[in-house]
């Protein structure tokens, strides 16, 4: 399958062209011409069947054939806010397998304890593109830009809230709490955990605390077994 990632393409059209990165990989890289099929996805939902029509490796021409709405569309929403990793490979590691897995957005929280307090949203959001297309979804995760923990935990979420840590007190596990084909909001903090006060102030906003196990994880680690347990939780 030869698979394109085309965010502007309309719905209503029957012709699309591909840029000039993607027409270059169809034509030099993957050799396609006049007649061959090919996939492409919007990020928004929608999974196109079409044929290159004329295969210009600068602009290439498709023809569309047909279209799939809500190409496999899951059964809830899933938010996780992470504190970036000092080491940027792990966070992209994190959103690459997250992706592949299944998650709807990504904000970067600056904490009291990050060592890391910016990303580069381009980079991070090719290797986002990059996995979809692995993965063959059609729907491409959001990425937000880094904003301060309070700013998130004090925002209006219709849905479930938890904070992830490690620090002493009551912490449920997610299958205590998820309430399944909902919408849900995760905090993992720094490697340093969340200060103490941070947990009291996300409690304090209607967080739930919760732990992802015994064992201490890894910031990344930690996000992507929290990816994996809700989308568990929520399997049909």
């Amino acid at each position: 399958m030869q698979l394109f990632y085309t965010p502007d393409i309309d719905a209503a059209s029957s012709t699309y062209y591909l840029n000039e990165e993607e027409s270059k990989h169809c034509v030099r890289v993957l050799r396609l011409q006049a007649g061959d099929k090919v996939q492409l996805i919007d990020g928004r939902g929608s999974f196109y069947t079409a044929a290159v029509t004329d295969a210009h490796p600068k602009r290439t021409q498709l023809q569309i054939i047909s279209v799939q709405n809500d190409f496999h569309k899951r059964n809830h929403r899933l938010h996780i806010a992470i504190a970036p990793t000092k080491n940027m490979e792990r966070l992209e590691w994190f959103l690459e397998k997250a992706t592949e897995i299944g998650i709807d957005e990504i904000s970067l929280i600056i904490c009291q304890r990050s060592e890391r307090r910016e990303a580069k949203a381009e980079r991070l959001n090719k290797i986002i593109t990059s996995a979809i297309k692995q993965s063959i979804k059609a729907w491409h995760p959001v990425l937000n830009a880094p904003l301060a923990f309070n700013n998130l935990i004090s925002a209006p979420f219709a849905g479930q809230k938890f904070i992830a840590h490690c620090q002493p007190g009551e912490r449920f596990t997610l299958k205590d709490k998820l309430k399944p084909f909902g919408k849900y909001l995760i905090l993992i903090g720094p490697e340093g955990d969340f200060t103490p006060k941070e947990i009291d102030d996300a409690l304090n906003n209607d967080f739930k605390a919760i732990t992802l196990g015994e064992s201490r994880l890894r910031t990344e680690t930690a996000a992507l077994e929290a990816c994996f347990e809700v989308n568990f939780l929520n399997r049909v």
